[in-house]
């Protein structure tokens, strides 16, 4: 993040204008973001591979996540949305009480709040998908939360 950017607080209000200023950022892209390596604690937590992509948005984040043969993911919620978009393989996430199947070249929604857990349903090779969240949106708002099973119950 820039660091010369100002921090705005409610005495502020009045400088919201209609025109937006373009604010340089410091990068722009993320090479072999897999080459970067897993995120050891969200790995370990999920008990899946999750490679970070390392981008300054404010408002979106992307990780890939790759499932292992056979992985079951544990069960998790959070606050924010999320977009898979399957990469390669062939698995299932369960939502809630409902359990979807996906392929290579689908995308499954997972709403705010709703449990939820991932499988791959091959044994021999990886699954992997592209993750979009609007976690930092909400971040920002001081309002992200997200509850593990097995850590915070």
């Amino acid at each position: 993040m820039n660091t010369t950017e100002k921090k705005y607080s409610s005495k502020d209000f009045h400088q919201t204008f209609a025109r937006p200023n373009y604010i340089k950022v410091d990068k722009i892209i993320h090479r072999n973001v897999e080459q970067a390596g897993e995120h050891d604690q969200f790995s370990a937590e999920r008990k899946h591979p999750v490679f970070f992509v390392d981008l300054p948005t404010r408002n979106v984040s992307m990780t890939i996540g790759g499932l292992l043969p056979g992985q079951v993911t544990n069960r998790h919620r959070h606050t924010y949305e999320t977009v898979l978009y399957v990469v390669e393989g062939a698995g299932w996430t369960e939502i809630e009480d409902e359990r979807v199947e996906w392929k290579a070249g689908d995308a499954v929604y997972i709403p705010g709040w709703a449990w939820h857990r991932h499988g791959n349903l091959n044994d021999v090779d990886n699954a992997k998908y592209i993750a979009c969240e609007n976690a930092p949106q909400l971040q920002n708002l001081g309002v992200a939360l997200r509850e593990e099973e097995g850590r915070d119950l």
